[in-house]
């Protein structure tokens, strides 16, 4: 992990309240609660839904794209299980809010989104932020990053239709995947862990969220 300046003080108030709502909502990885303290949702939100910054819901970030609620992702972060050590890929910079709470987490994040303006937002909020340990890509995230492979972790933030197979190829051993498989509409959250040339997979929550569009995904 990379030390940085500390964030704005601004609604540092209601971001310490969306911890708090975090914890009761059972995420209790002291690790990822503090990486919520540290990273400002504030300034990843379009402007005129800033005072929404800190309720646990989705919000819509333009492009027909939402950033999602701050619980879907401290269950996701926390169900990985990271040390600090890790190198990690995420499919779906989005906003880039969850890259830069992954930047507190682990030792380098790459990130990839295929929305180009999505991603021109998120590399400008990111250097404002002094945020070192992050790269980023405008590309097919259903393919992977293949030049920094292999991955101690791999996070989708989209739903497939099934686990794109690029991913489990950059998979390291003993690195753990996490991914939403099913239709358009519903999912079931996955973690897959690899196991030398085996996989093993375990089926978690229902979850909801945009399709990924891929090469190795839902079609455009």
């Amino acid at each position: 992990m990379v030390a940085r300046p500390p964030v704005e003080v601004e609604m540092r108030g209601p971001r310490q309240r969306l911890v708090e709502t975090l914890r009761d909502v059972g995420v209790s990885d002291l690790a990822v609660l503090r990486a919520f303290e540290l990273t400002p949702r504030h300034m990843f939100v379009p402007t005129g839904i800033r005072h929404r910054a800190y309720e646990d819901a989705a919000l819509p970030i333009g492009n027909g794209q939402t950033i999602s609620q701050p619980s879907i992702h401290g269950r996701y972060l926390q169900l990985l299980k990271l040390t600090g050590r890790e190198r990690v890929l995420e499919i779906g910079t989005g906003s880039g809010y969850q890259t830069v709470l992954l930047s507190h987490l682990v030792d380098q994040v790459f990130s990839i989104e295929r929305v180009a303006p999505l991603m021109d937002t998120a590399r400008e909020t990111i250097a404002k932020l002094e945020v070192r340990n992050i790269s980023l890509l405008v590309g097919d995230g259903t393919v992977g990053w293949r030049e920094y492979a292999p991955y101690d972790a791999i996070l989708v933030s989209a739903a497939s239709p099934d686990v794109p197979a690029p991913l489990l190829e950059q998979l390291a051993d003993g690195g753990r995947l996490l991914v939403p498989v099913g239709g358009r509409e519903e999912q079931t959250l996955v973690l897959i862990t690899r196991r030398g040339d085996s996989f093993d997979r375990e089926d978690l929550d229902a979850v909801r969220f945009v399709p990924l569009l891929g090469r190795h995904g839902w079609k455009p």
